[in-house]
């Protein structure tokens, strides 16, 4: 699993925005920028949508005022939900990053087997990436949501 000090590994990551898709190059992507990256087990699943993505959502303005030039959120998911979930979420200020075959949560060492729920999920977690390197890392427990909340991150800012 990656730790704090690591940079980030290489990868591809797909948004859908107006202008169309657009298929990140991890390194590119993170270069030169102060990020907030969390990470959830699926779009549209309960605490995910009840919880994890509105407060960020919520707290974006006071989390960008820190210096964070953006908020990302990852899942295991196509471009097409994740961009369906933001948009449901009000979530235009977060970047809404697909890793559809999990290649990206895998190199990060946080995949989960969730079995039929939905096969290979990322596990629930939250960073902060400068400039391509992880200076925190707060991943969850398996079912809890604790450490990745917006104001656990926005405190640690």
């Amino acid at each position: 699993m990656i730790t704090t000090g690591q940079p980030l590994p290489p990868g591809q990551l797909a948004e859908l925005t107006a202008d169309g898709m657009v298929n990140h190059d991890v390194q590119s992507l993170f270069a030169g920028k102060k990020a907030v990256v969390f990470a959830v087990p699926g779009a549209f699943t309960p605490t995910c949508s009840a919880a994890h993505l509105p407060g960020y959502v919520v707290l974006a303005d006071e989390i960008k005022a820190k210096g964070i030039d953006f908020i990302a959120c990852i899942s295991v998911n196509d471009a097409f939900v994740m961009k369906a979930w933001g948009d449901a979420q009000n979530a235009a200020e977060i970047k809404m990053l697909a890793d559809g075959d999990g290649q990206f949560t895998q190199a990060l060492g946080l995949t989960m087997e969730t079995g039929a729920f939905g096969g290979v999920r990322s596990q629930r977690y939250a960073m902060v990436v400068d400039n391509g390197v992880v200076t925190l890392l707060n991943v969850e427990a398996p079912k809890a949501f604790e450490v990745s909340k917006a104001e656990v991150v926005l405190a640690a800012l």
